[in-house]
This record gives C-alpha cells, sequence and structure tokens, in this order.
C-alpha cells in the first residue's frame, strides 16, 4: 500500500513538473509574439510611415537651414517648426511608425524622378501624354485647372508640413502670396493655396489644406501637379 502511494505521489509531481514547463512555453511564445507585433514600421514599409518621416525630414531641413543662415526672424521660426516636429513624432507613434525616423523624399525626387523628363512635359509636343497620363475623365472634373497655370516643381512630391491654421502652403521657391494649385492625380482633388511661408522644399500643405487633396490614411502625395496660378 505505502509503495503505491509513493510512486502516485511521484507521478503527480511529474505531472505539475511538465503542466509548468508548457505554461512556461507558452507564455515566452505569447511574450515573442506581442512583442513582434508591437515592432514599430519603417518608412520602406509603410505609406503612412513614409509621408510621416518625409514631413519630419522637410521640417529638420528647414531648422538646419534657419540655423546656417540666420535672421531676425529664424528663432521664431525654428521654434514654430520644432512644435510641428513634435507633433508629427506624436502621429508616427500613434500610427506604429518608427519615432523620430525622418526622409527627405520629395527633396531626392527631384532629381530621381529626371527633372529632365519633366520640362518635355511643359512643351508642345508632349502635352498630349500629360493629358493621357491624367486620364480624360480626371481632367474633365478637376479639369480647366491643369491648364490654366505654369506647371512648377515637376517630379516633387507633396506632404503635410504639420502646422493648423486655415488651408495655406510654404515653400523654399516660391515667395510669401504666391498662389500654388496642388491637384492628386489619385483622387483627382486639388487645392488652391497661397504661400504663407518658408519651408525645406518646393511646397509643403499645412494640414487643413492637405485634408482637402489627401487620401485617407496617408500623409504623403506620390502624384501631383504643382502649378501656379498667381
Amino acid at each position: 500500500m505505502s509503495r503505491r502511494r509513493t510512486l502516485g505521489t511521484k507521478k503527480k509531481l511529474a505531472l505539475l513538473v511538465s503542466a509548468a514547463t508548457v505554461a512556461g512555453g507558452g507564455a515566452f511564445v505569447m511574450a515573442s509574439t506581442s512583442n513582434a507585433a508591437q515592432t514599430p514600421k519603417s518608412a520602406s514599409e509603410s505609406t503612412v510611415c513614409l509621408g510621416l518621416a518625409t514631413a519630419l525630414g522637410n521640417n529638420q531641413r528647414f531648422i538646419a537651414d534657419q540655423r546656417a543662415n540666420p535672421d531676425a526672424q529664424s528663432e521664431a521660426r525654428i521654434a514654430n517648426r520644432e512644435a510641428v516636429v513634435a507633433e508629427i513624432e506624436r502621429k508616427q507613434e500613434a500610427s506604429g511608425c518608427a519615432v523620430g525616423e525622418s526622409a527627405q523624399d520629395s527633396q531626392a525626387a527631384q532629381p530621381s524622378q529626371p527633372a529632365q523628363s519633366a520640362p518635355p512635359a511643359q512643351s508642345a509636343p508632349p502635352q498630349p501624354a500629360e493629358s493621357a497620363e491624367s486620364s480624360q475623365p480626371a481632367q474633365n472634373p478637376g479639369g480647366g485647372a491643369a491648364g490654366s497655370g505654369q506647371q512648377v516643381c515637376n517630379g516633387s512630391t507633396v506632404t503635410l508640413s504639420g502646422e493648423g491654421g486655415a488651408p495655406a502652403a510654404s515653400s523654399n521657391q516660391f515667395p510669401a502670396g504666391t498662389k500654388l494649385k496642388v491637384t492628386n492625380l489619385d483622387n483627382d482633388k486639388s487645392t488652391t493655396v497661397e504661400v504663407t511661408s518658408v519651408s525645406g522644399s518646393c511646397v509643403l500643405l499645412n494640414n487643413a489644406a492637405f485634408e482637402q487633396v489627401r487620401e485617407p490614411g496617408k500623409f504623403l502625395i506620390r502624384r501631383a501637379v504643382i502649378e501656379k496660378v498667381g
């Protein structure tokens, strides 16, 4: 009798040890899966993250330029853009992107999208090709505007500056008061805004202006037409 009880006790202990091992292994797998799920996405993995990284890079470049070539207004501009940078980093975190990752895609896009292929697009022969690219139905609704101004910033992508206020734009090529029309060829939406400040790229739209032409969930417009209309 006592022998049977002893064997029964050993079996129970073995079963308890096995159960603890299995439970521990399951907890480890769950923890590993949880950590993997929380890994931030990079700009190369997500269009949203790329748009935010581009906006961050443009603002950081603008701040660096202001510090390198300061004027009487530089201190105020830098303070404003540092607040914008903080807001973009909050959006990166909320979107599951790598916080602080920056890119200057809109700057790099000008050389990489052979700016040489864009100028011909303004000459008489390639104009028909342009209308084919934006497709006939797209040009009619958005339309008359596509030919109403001088096309500029060929090959540039468009993103947001992160600034608030009424719809407006900032630019490193056009002075305050210039009117620019930005058309998103992916959804045929356009907005005409006035340049109100300086930025680190050809054109950055503030939050209100970007909302008028963006696609849901995206912070970067890859196929954009930018026209100077005033």
